[in-house]
């Protein structure tokens, strides 16, 4: 048994999804699937994770994606920061960045294209 990439189904075109992430992670790499993959697809990898996202209209609403999320562990607060405030943007925050008693720093939300996002400090590392 195998597992394959995770697939998104975003809200809205793919092109957006991928602008706005890249502003959050400018590491990341995108290309399109070609013929092995859905049409109107792209094939991306943040931070070590490959993902296939395919589009939708803005007005699709995804089957609930919380119980899916993307878990991003960041090593300083300012990066941390950055990516919490570039995803947030006309999306909404589930947890409010902050200390809990699980992370020093963390927040969860939901970008503007549906998808749950929980980014966390890495422990250890000073808020």
């Amino acid at each position: 048994m195998t597992a394959d990439t995770p697939q998104l189904k975003l809200r809205g075109a793919v092109a957006d999804a991928v602008a706005l992430w890249s502003l959050a992670f400018p590491d990341m790499s995108a290309e399109p699937t070609g013929a092995d993959g859905p049409p109107c697809a792209q094939r991306v990898e943040i931070a070590g994770q490959p993902l296939i996202l395919t589009g939708g209209t803005p007005d699709d609403e995804p089957a609930d994606a919380r119980p899916f999320c993307l878990l991003i562990r960041c090593d300083s607060a300012t990066r941390m920061d950055r990516i919490a405030r570039i995803l947030a943007t006309g999306g909404d925050i589930l947890m409010p960045l902050g200390e809990y008693p699980f992370a020093p720093r963390y927040t969860w939300l939901t970008d503007r294209f549906g998808v749950s996002w929980q980014i966390a400090l890495t422990s250890g590392e000073s808020a």
